[in-house]
């Protein structure tokens, strides 16, 4: 899977599509920082970026990152116009978001999982499984929710995953439909 790191412009261009790269998931200090979790690989990733769209309801708001670190297992952040913990507290939980268009481009046998979801999923054989719900990290590999008659769970490894064809949104895996 391709990192979701890269340098953007303060300014999304109109009607761009954006993408989740983490949320503010709670408060550090009483100085305005906040802890983050990153969707980004590596996770530090996400402090590449030097402008965040905060999106809590509505249009995302575009905040300056001040600085940010890696603290522990985490990363903590200070952004611009956050002063104090009770301003932060505001911020809680707002998904972290960037224009599609700011993204580095992947690498021909990469994906941003983002691209991923929604995808039709059919065995080599032609048998429909669903579409991909959603993707998460098992540490050995990435594993797709395909939700369809049923769910399931299957690893996106070379052995499994044959073509991935985001013009035709398919992903053709070599699966017994029966697992």
């Amino acid at each position: 899977m391709a990192d979701q790191r890269g340098k953007q412009a303060d300014r999304p261009a109109s009607g761009s599509q954006w993408v989740t790269l983490g949320r503010i998931s709670g408060l550090f200090g009483v100085r305005g920082w906040v802890k983050v979790y990153s969707d980004t690989a590596p996770r530090k990733n996400i402090l590449d970026y030097p402008v965040w769209y905060l999106r809590q309801k509505g249009d995302p708001k575009a905040y300056k990152l001040r600085t940010g670190k890696v603290h522990g297992k985490g990363l903590v952040a200070l952004l611009e116009g956050v002063e104090d913990r009770d301003q932060a507290a505001q911020l809680l939980q707002a998904d972290i978001v960037v224009p599609r268009e700011q993204l580095p481009k992947a690498d021909a046998d990469e994906f941003y999982w983002a691209d991923l979801e929604g995808l039709a999923v059919k065995t080599v054989e032609g048998v429909d499984l669903g579409r991909v719900d959603h993707l998460f990290e098992t540490g050995a590999n990435d594993v797709m929710v395909v939700k369809g008659d049923k769910q399931r769970l299957i690893p996106f490894i070379q052995d499994v995953v044959i073509t991935v064809d985001l013009a035709e949104k398919l992903i053709a895996v070599d699966w017994d439909p029966d697992f």
